[in-house]
């Protein structure tokens, strides 16, 4: 299979996935979430903005390959603000749970939901893992990014309208800007690799994104 091949394939695995399209993210693209399942969102996420810097650096110093480190590298400095601290990421979202009336510092250290903990500790077990699969779910993390944007930001809008008039959706808005980059830096990772690590690039790419898919419906009113 030709590297223009196999990226085609595993893209279109990622881009296909529930994690991107299932009955809670479908409900709230809509507007059609409740104001508890709104909160518990805002406050579950701010696990994954806050942890995803260490998760992320976790993969990088255990990259052997230079290439692959290289372009790690660039998303890792870009989560942190690139040569501006005031835009790391987690600090825009804490602009975003102040706007609509949560206190960050409360929620640093609030116990996670089950499938909060699953998602980002299946992140550190894959990240820590054999290096093809450390890549695979990397590259379906980066590449689920653009279609999970563009079903939480018109969700975002219906919610500012309805109730949280002073809604800073930088965060939000700031990250769909920036994501295609970050898929790029992963198509440049894809073909480096001998033919016999592409299934296992597959494999945890599914893997990686049933636990997201989880973490989504672990949101949900509906148990």
């Amino acid at each position: 299979m030709q590297q223009s091949d196999f990226y085609g394939e595993i893209k279109r695995v990622v881009k296909g996935h529930e994690a991107t399209d299932n009955d809670f993210i479908n409900r709230f693209a809509r507007g059609e979430i409740s104001d508890e399942e709104f909160i518990r969102f805002s406050i579950e996420f701010y696990h994954f903005t806050r942890e995803w810097p260490e998760i992320l650096a976790k993969l990088l110093v255990s990259t052997e390959n230079e290439n692959d480190a290289y372009e790690l590298t660039g998303i890792l400095v870009s989560e942190l603000g690139s040569e501006d601290p005031a835009k790391r990421h987690e600090l825009l979202y804490r602009r975003y749970l102040r706007s609509i009336g949560l206190k960050p510092e409360d929620l640093v250290k609030r116990k996670q939901l089950p499938t909060t903990k699953a998602w980002l500790d299946g992140m550190r077990d894959y990240f820590s893992s054999d290096h093809a699969n450390a890549l695979g779910a990397e590259f379906a993390l980066e590449n689920m990014a653009i279609p999970m944007w563009d079903k939480l930001l018109p969700g975002l809008k219906i919610m500012k309208e309805r109730k949280y008039r002073d809604m800073d959706m930088l965060y939000f808005t700031f990250h769909r800007e920036i994501e295609s980059k970050h898929e790029d830096a992963m198509e440049n990772v894809i073909g480096i690799h001998s033919n016999d690590q592409k299934g296992q690039f597959i494999s945890s790419a599914k893997g990686i994104l049933e636990l997201e898919k989880n973490f989504w419906l672990g949101l949900s009113d509906k148990k």
